[in-house]
């Protein structure tokens, strides 16, 4: 059976809850949305507002209900604080592919976090969803996050050259994907 998309999936970790983001995080992704180093490598600029931040929240929900994709904001168990968020993007059913994403906040970089996030999810889609493939496009300067693709046991695909316009310059990608043959 595949995920239906009904009711939003919460997942417990050792340290962290990853759940529906909902609108009293809206302070907490402000804050992460602004901090230049969460948005250095991403399409967008950092927020400026608390609308900027309920906006985001507002997306997360309605690529859920198109059935697109889904996002978990990363709540820290012991602050209660959302220190970041993970998800789906590009929900392909027909070819059981779909494509990952995260960011965090860099006080918490560096202490295993994402790859605590990340290990779960990924068993879902492969699990829950029954998706064959994750992808993962990463900017080729994104050093930390091409090594927890790594760590994760993502593979290279190749790199889409010049590939977007993004903040006044054209851009390379590196293409990432994970087989649910070779998920272990």
């Amino acid at each position: 059976m595949t995920f239906s998309f009904v009711s939003f999936p919460t997942i417990e970790t050792e340290r962290l809850i990853l759940r529906k983001a909902i609108e009293r995080d809206a302070k907490d992704i402000l804050e992460l949305y602004s901090n230049e180093n969460v948005v250095q490598h991403m399409a967008i600029g950092p927020f400026t507002s608390v609308e900027d931040a309920k906006g985001e929240i507002s997306w997360y929900e309605k690529i859920f209900l198109e059935q697109t994709g889904m996002r978990w904001v990363i709540e820290d168990k012991i602050t209660q604080k959302v220190i970041g968020t993970c998800g789906y993007l590009n929900y392909e059913a027909e070819h059981k592919r779909i494509e990952i994403g995260y960011d965090l906040s860099p006080k918490a970089w560096g202490k295993g976090i994402m790859t605590e996030a990340l290990k779960p999810i990924i068993h879902f889609a492969f699990h829950d969803m029954n998706m064959n493939k994750i992808e993962a496009e990463v900017t080729s300067e994104n050093d930390a996050s091409l090594h927890l693709l790594s760590k994760l046991g993502f593979h290279k695909d190749g790199v889409l050259r010049q590939h977007e316009f993004e903040k006044g310059r054209y851009i390379d990608l590196a293409i990432y994907s994970l087989l649910k043959s070779e998920y272990k």
